[in-house]
């Protein structure tokens, strides 16, 4: 087998040990923040901060967080460790959740197949850093309603540099796109606010669009935003009816404009057409 066919193997492969790392980044990411917020506080009250033990991405090392028995390394191979240890603890034997190995096993799939689609080009290697990058932002929106300014911010100057050289859109297009994509949220916000007087998304969702429009241009935000609000308002009934979850309860949109971005990146000229001939 020649490199052209091996390529979205090895990109399934860096995607799984990649899911791994998206883990941490999605449960540690969210307490980071909360504890900078908690000194950045302190600090505004006059107060003496609270003692800041080293806790980042790499420290401390991952443990269970019912026995505090620290992971060791063969329990901690993405998707095959899971199985290994039937889904459960080593030492007291507590359910591990199914979402790590979701999280591995999807990032893994959806990097081979962006390998696949582009072929071995700066377009995957753009590609990759969306596909991550949204997958963390999904992970941490659904636990937290939070879509932290360290990942959408890089995120949009990103799409931004990968465009000076056409790879997805023209630049002119991502400039628009990333200005587009922010007012046009930041519009709906605001109108929603003045006629409820509730907030209807958050900031981050502003920065996220914003994003999007920055990789794949402004033309391909109408067909975003439909798709994103379509996927919304469907999961949301469902969760209604089926979940019996109340109306008044907040449902994260982020995940839904992440969705809606990566077909969009995919197909976005395919779905856009057929949505224009529905038209």
């Amino acid at each position: 087998m020649d490199f052209i066919s091996l390529f979205p193997l090895f990109a399934g492969f860096i995607g799984l040990t990649v899911g791994s790392f998206l883990n941490v980044v999605i449960h540690r990411l969210p307490r980071i923040m909360e504890r900078e917020w908690q000194h950045q506080c302190a600090e505004l009250r006059g107060e003496a901060p609270p003692a800041k033990e080293t806790y980042n991405l790499a420290t401390p090392r991952s443990k269970c967080p019912h026995c505090s028995h620290p992971i060791a390394v063969w329990e901690n191979i993405p998707v095959i460790s899971y199985l290994l240890l039937k889904g459960r603890c080593s030492s007291c034997k507590a359910g591990i959740s199914p979402r790590y190995p979701i999280v591995e096993f999807t990032t893994a799939l959806l990097s081979a197949w962006t390998a696949w689609h582009f072929g071995p080009t700066l377009a995957t290697l753009g590609a990759l850093v969306f596909l991550w990058s949204l997958v963390a932002l999904t992970g941490i929106d659904f636990d937290t309603q939070l879509l932290p300014d360290s990942i959408t911010l890089p995120l949009i100057w990103l799409g931004l540099i990968f465009n000076l050289f056409g790879t997805y859109t023209d630049l002119g297009s991502a400039v628009i796109g990333a200005v587009a994509g922010y007012l046009s949220l930041w519009t709906v916000y605001w109108l929603f606010k003045m006629a409820t007087g509730k907030e209807g998304m958050g900031y981050g969702d502003f920065k996220l669009l914003a994003a999007i429009g920055a990789w794949l241009g402004w033309q391909i935000l109408p067909m975003t935003i439909l798709l994103s609000s379509l996927v919304g308002a469907v999961v949301g009934i469902a969760l209604i009816l089926l979940a019996r979850r109340g109306r008044n309860v907040p449902i994260p949109f982020g995940p839904y404009l992440a969705a809606a971005g990566l077909l969009a990146m995919f197909w976005g000229q395919d779905l856009t057409q057929a949505y224009l001939r529905l038209l």
